[in-house]
């Protein structure tokens, strides 16, 4: 795979090819994530967790995919913590960073910081989110449940539903899953659909595209749900927010109506979209897909990284 010393800080930074190779890489790692075998490739490597917002799976599903293949941490996880406190600038902070680690991991909330990241540092950058824009190793592990799931990646159908303006999982996801031609059914609260510009961008990569605001309707003949929720923290007004609050919510009853194959994801936290009785359903994927960030994110900063200096 030739990703070494890349920076990852948007799916279109990986082509298909290289997508099919680090899913099939994270196939292999799964005995390593679930700790029925041991491996050390990154070995005396560093890697700095440089989280200026708010991360619960993605910071320690990548810590624990470093720590699994004999690899350490340096972890920024509170932001008023650190020298941005003084008046640093982000670049500054991550100049620095790069000094000290072999790759840095950053989640920031604007939009374009892991651009900005890559340019500061002289070693790999890889986006673990960044505001509304991109959130590319979630859409890795994202393809990863899909194709467990259903065995390939082509002729899927499915539903994004939920907060698709701010949602950055999706902007990610359904640019990938149109690079393997699946049809997507957008089902959005006012106010949130997709931005044009991101549903030309899914047409031009070859994907198919439809609005439906009936939940049921869409759900109907789909492989995926896909339901996120409304990101709050988006939001400038918040009297906006509680206006499409509450709008959406999985329960059995809806899904009494779709194919027994249908799997529910969502990248989590949930917030009251999905209820917990879907939780022991056949449908629900969740759970897994937050497991596979593991392996996922070990084969990709196996890729990035190379092999170990010494031993391993």
């Amino acid at each position: 795979m030739s990703l070494h010393g890349r920076d990852i800080t948007s799916i279109r930074d990986l082509s298909r090819e290289e997508i099919e190779e680090i899913l099939a890489a994270a196939r292999k790692m799964i005995p390593l994530a679930e700790g029925t075998k041991v491996a050390h490739p990154l070995l005396e490597r560093i890697v700095a967790m440089a989280f200026f917002e708010p991360s619960t799976r993605t910071r320690l599903s990548f810590e624990a995919a470093v720590q699994r293949l004999g690899g350490r941490c340096l972890t920024i996880a509170d932001a008023g913590a650190t020298s941005l406190r003084k008046g640093e600038s982000l670049y500054d902070t991550i100049r620095m960073l790069s000094s000290y680690a072999d790759a840095i991991v950053i989640r920031h909330p604007n939009e374009g910081s892991a651009r900005l990241a890559a340019r500061a540092s002289d070693r790999p950058v890889i986006n673990a989110g960044d505001g509304s824009g991109q959130h590319p190793t979630q859409t890795l592990l994202d393809l990863a449940t899909l194709q467990e799931a259903f065995g390939t990646l082509t002729g899927l159908k499915i539903v994004l539903l939920g907060d698709l303006k701010y949602g950055r999982t999706v902007h990610s996801l359904a640019y990938a899953l149109a690079e393997f031609g699946s049809e997507l059914v957008l089902t959005a609260p006012p106010g949130l659909k997709l931005p044009e510009e991101r549903s030309e961008e899914i047409r031009r990569a070859g994907g198919r595209v439809s609005e439906e605001p009936d939940l049921r309707k869409a759900i109907r003949d789909a492989d995926a749900l896909y339901v996120t929720r409304i990101q709050k923290e988006r939001f400038v007004d918040e009297s906006e927010f509680r206006k499409v609050a509450g709008s959406y919510r999985i329960d059995v009853d809806l899904l009494a109506g779709a194919k027994p194959r249908l799997i529910v994801m969502h990248p989590l936290p949930r917030a009251g979209e999905i209820a917990p009785e879907v939780d022991p359903t056949p449908h629900a994927a969740y759970f897994r897909q937050a497991f596979l960030a593991v392996p996922v994110r070990m084969a990709l900063l196996t890729a990035v990284l190379g092999p170990a200096k010494r031993g391993g």
